[in-house]
């Protein structure tokens, strides 16, 4: 079992950042990949963002690319997501997930670990 709890979220105005934190614990070594989901109130949960374990790859959504960056620090088992320009439409539930497969995945339903996620609101 992998244990997520995100952190960080919280309410910004239009243009403003946040960072969020995703911890991972217990078999942190058999998650090969971690993503950021949201969801907004009415919507189904969307795929943001996914790193592989050596960093050998990073995956952007259309909607983050140019504004959010991905990372995760392995020694910390934390993976964090930094969200810059943010606009109204960003606000969500925001849920680290992470996955045992190999590879890229966007869909919620290839992830096997999943935190409780962090509320991101964005005030114009």
């Amino acid at each position: 079992q992998v244990q997520l709890v995100e952190s960080g979220g919280g309410l910004v105005q239009a243009g403003g950042s946040l960072r969020l934190s995703c911890a991972a614990s217990g078999r942190t070594f058999s998650s090969n990949t971690f993503g950021w989901f949201r969801q907004a109130p009415g919507k189904e949960r969307e795929f943001v963002t996914a790193i592989s374990r050596g960093r050998v790859f990073t995956d952007y959504a259309d909607a983050g690319k140019g504004r959010f960056t991905i990372s995760r620090d392995n020694a910390e088992n934390t993976v964090y997501l930094q969200m810059n320009s943010l606009k109204p439409e960003d606000t969500a539930v925001y849920y680290c997930a992470a996955r045992t497969g190999v590879g890229n995945a966007r869909s919620p339903y290839q992830y096997d670990y999943w935190g409780q996620g962090t509320q991101v609101t964005v005030s114009s």
